[in-house]
């Protein structure tokens, strides 16, 4: 279906694509001579940055889209992905980025070099690469591409790729990580605002045609699961057991030792700016439920014939939305692609950088780094464009990319929370585990998922990857000791370390007490899965 847009809208579209340009690099225009301004902003990062920042970045490029069909044709179970990223997002502030900011680092794979090792740090961020330049960019890419097309039908694919990687890539190059995180601000308010837009209209299109209070209505009219997020065990999507075992495992594997994510949080102030603005991420993921998900839900009496159910979200736009705040909406839809796309670009920027150059010469003046990194982003954005079209010609391929991150994550979510949990973890052994972890695992996902040699919900999988590779691990770990953690003791989440926080924690305001911030999330967090259980 194609959204007719006016002159209006256009021009609306237009003068924010200029705005949320110009306005991050000018305020970013002297913080980009140094290695910690061009890729960690500095590290001067305040919690309302870091939270929507990392909101924008988590919304990819068919957010709208995406969860407005997946509303339409499986009700609210979607939201499972957005409650647990709140949960993580708890843990992660209390055990893992501590830890993280205190080293120093600017890389994921370089934190697990200090506990285990180079081999370690290399494979990792080698996987990491790939996955952000032919995974996540390409994919965030053609999905945004995908997007733009439904509101102008008349022009090709290609085009698309190219406007949107030319958007991104100029902040992510030119401004570094600290224009890419005041523009993901712009982004993630437009975000909210046109959520905010798209929910109310929904609501009262239903309210009108039914005589009665939207929410009513769903509760009369809709039958079986579609209101409730919890599933049942046999649920082909996301029943309830996978959410406590692959759900948790990849969220971890995300929110808190994927670089596209967790380097908004390496460049904090301070650790208090870091919780902070972690959870205050997690608190704006909670209304994702009603801004994104129940206009896909109320979609489902507006228009019950509909045939493909990604036609649900344009047809709102075209149906409900009057001229201007269509633009607003269009301007909605291109925060969540460039927000996405410009983070994981300047991410694999820095991991090039940072894990393989700046090692291999490590007395290279600061402005070359800085230029390396800028050159480092681009082949990553010319290597997007590149393959994003191709996605087209291998569909099935493309899902198979996206569902092997549930076979190959695992064995780092063990290097991770071992390594942090666990003194006894050994350099050899994280090695060999992490190795034989991945390659396993796309032997697995080969034989399930290509050719079907045996069936297995994917978030199970995650389960038996994570668990096979945490025994060997500490089999290995037992086989072949050393004295790593011994020798890493301020990476080591000890009894002390609590102890020693609550006595830093016991004169603060309660307002800034991080723990009584996190439990509020929590709470708040299970109220809504409880109520819509």
């Amino acid at each position: 279906m194609n959204v007719q847009v006016s002159p209006i809208d256009i021009g609306i579209l237009v003068g924010y694509l200029a705005l949320s340009r110009i306005i991050p690099l000018w305020i970013n225009r002297n913080r980009t001579e140094s290695s910690d301004g061009f890729f960690l902003g500095g590290r001067s990062f305040t919690w309302p940055l870091i939270g929507f920042s990392l909101f924008a970045t988590n919304m990819s490029g068919s957010t709208f889209v995406g969860l407005a069909s997946a509303g339409y044709k499986q009700g609210l179970s979607v939201y499972a992905y957005e409650f647990m990223a709140a949960l993580i997002l708890v843990f992660f502030v209390f055990f893992m980025l501590p830890f993280y900011l205190k080293t120093g680092v600017y890389t994921m794979p370089e934190f697990l070099e200090r506990r285990y090792g180079t081999g370690s740090r290399k494979l990792f961020s080698g996987l990491l690469i790939f996955f952000h330049t032919f995974v996540d960019a390409a994919g965030a890419l053609y999905a945004g591409a995908l997007v733009g097309r439904l509101l102008f039908p008349e022009l090709d694919l290609v085009w698309f790729v190219l406007a949107l990687a030319a958007l991104s890539g100029l902040m992510s190059i030119v401004g570094g990580l600290g224009a890419v995180v005041i523009s993901d601000t712009i982004q993630a308010i437009v975000l909210i605002i046109g959520g905010v837009i798209i929910f109310f209209a929904a609501q009262d299109a239903v309210s009108a045609a039914y005589g009665a209070p939207a929410m009513d209505v769903l509760r009369e009219q809709l039958t079986g699961d579609t209101l409730h997020i919890i599933r049942p065990a046999d649920d082909p999507n996301l029943p309830w057991p996978g959410l406590l075992t692959g759900l948790i495992i990849i969220g971890i594997y995300y929110w808190t030792t994927n670089q596209s994510m967790v380097q908004r949080t390496l460049g904090a102030k301070n650790i208090d700016q870091g919780r902070w603005g972690a959870l205050f991420a997690g608190l704006l993921k909670l209304p994702i439920l009603w801004l994104m998900i129940f206009p896909g839900v109320f979609a489902i009496l507006l228009f019950p014939d509909l045939s493909n159910p990604d036609d649900a979200f344009p047809r709102l736009m075209a149906e409900l939305l009057p001229v201007g705040i269509k633009g607003v909406m269009m301007a909605a839809l291109v925060a969540a692609i460039t927000s996405s796309v410009d983070s994981i670009m300047n991410s694999a920027g820095t991991l090039v950088t940072m894990d393989f150059v700046r090692p291999a010469y490590p007395n290279m003046p600061e402005e070359r780094v800085v230029r390396i990194g800028r050159w480092s982003t681009s082949v990553v954005m010319f290597l997007a464009i590149a393959w994003a079209p191709m996605i087209t010609m291998f569909p099935s391929l493309w899902d198979y990319l996206q569902a092997v991150l549930s076979y190959m994550a695992p064995p780092i979510v063990v290097l991770f929370l071992t390594g942090i949990f666990w003194q006894g973890a050994s350099r050899r052994a994280a090695n060999l585990t992490l190795s034989v972890g991945l390659a396993g695992g796309l032997i697995g996902f080969v034989a399930g998922e290509v050719y079907d040699a045996y069936s297995m919900h994917f978030l199970y999988a995650a389960l038996v990857s994570f668990l096979v590779s945490g025994v060997l691990l500490v089999v290995l770990s037992h086989v072949w000791p050393d004295t790593s953690g011994k020798d890493a003791p301020d990476l080591i989440w000890t009894k002390k370390v609590w102890q020693e926080e609550s006595a830093s924690l016991a004169g603060v305001a309660w307002w800034k007490n991080y723990r009584l911030q996190a439990l509020v999330l929590a709470v708040l967090t299970l109220s809504i899965v409880y109520y819509y259980r």
